[in-house]
């Protein structure tokens, strides 16, 4: 297995110390550092080029992890993010997932959870603890129009990086329909940005 460096945003120091304990008992996964605030987490992601980071959500008063997991996603698209937090709430799920999170594993996990949420995250897998799974399922099943075709080939693009220009051209549509299919897709699958239903499209299997 090639290495897998990880980073961790939390701001207790004992939940950092037992994390960086679990991921590196595993041959190849080494942290590389370690941060308890947002601007310090932005500076290591961008000096240390980690392929995973573990994203806690409250970092205190003021201070929320979806805010790192969309700075991560928009500037340093490489690095994949994986929320460990205490709260499986389907709004704090969702936000993550909308802002890019690429996994959602919960503190109360066996360490081999973890384990395999981080190598399954840098494996560019999505990896979500079984509680997660099923919450969002059962919100799903509220929801079960399908996508259709034409849907399914404008998200597709998106995944690929396209913007609705480029998507207009190759599909031989208007930009303005472009938007208009797009926002059907975010409806249907409940999500608000690109990257969110991305991650609820391959989620579902709706694309790879």
């Amino acid at each position: 297995m090639s290495e897998v460096r990880v980073v961790i945003l939390d701001d207790h120091p004992i939940v950092r110390a037992g994390l960086r304990m679990a991921l590196e008992s595993v041959d190849g996964v080494h942290v590389v550092g370690e941060a308890s605030t947002i601007d310090e987490f932005v500076e290591l992601v961008q000096s240390t080029t980690p392929r995973v980071a573990l994203v806690d959500l409250y970092l205190g008063p003021d201070s929320s992890g979806h805010d790192a997991i969309a700075e991560v996603a928009a500037r340093f698209p490489d690095t994949r993010t994986v929320v460990v937090t205490a709260f499986d709430n389907e709004r704090d799920i969702r936000t993550a997932l909308d802002a890019g999170a690429a996994g959602y594993v919960l503190k109360d996990a066996p360490e081999s959870d973890l384990v395999a949420a981080v190598l399954a995250a840098a494996d560019g897998q999505t990896p979500l603890a079984p509680q997660v799974a099923t919450r969002l399922v059962s919100v799903s099943s509220s929801n079960p129009e399908s996508l259709t075709q034409r849907e399914l080939e404008v998200l597709l693009a998106v995944s690929e990086g396209k913007d609705n220009a480029s998507i207009a051209k190759d599909l031989f549509i208007s930009q303005a329909t472009v938007k208009s299919h797009l926002n059907k897709v975010f409806t249907k699958l409940d999500v608000t940005t690109r990257t969110g239903a991305v991650v609820e499209a391959r989620r579902r299997g709706l694309i790879r």
